[in-house]
């Protein structure tokens, strides 16, 4: 199968995976603040009744969360795509 064909399978791979993804993150942020925050909600930017530190520091965690696991999703399907055609998704 020729790397375009490659390209082409993996390309509706990649968007349910990259939905799947996002879905995953959130679950797993909302479960980690929980954890970590006290409260169940992650704090809004803009409200007023939360402290810098605190908003800033939801965001990283938020950040590194989404990155990790879009991460190991997006390289889980590309090794999925690689076993059924033969070649790597570039």
């Amino acid at each position: 199968m020729s790397n375009t064909v490659s390209k082409i399978a993996y390309r509706p791979v990649g968007i349910v995976l990259g939905i799947a993804a996002g879905a995953l993150a959130g679950a797993l942020f909302k479960q980690v603040w929980k954890m970590t925050g006290g409260d169940g909600e992650a704090p809004d930017p803009t409200d007023e009744h939360r402290g810098w530190g605190e908003i800033v520091a939801a965001a990283a965690v938020q950040g590194a969360i989404f990155g990790a696991v879009r991460a190991a999703v997006d390289r889980a399907g590309a090794t999925g795509v690689r076993r059924l055609t033969g070649q790597w998704p570039d």
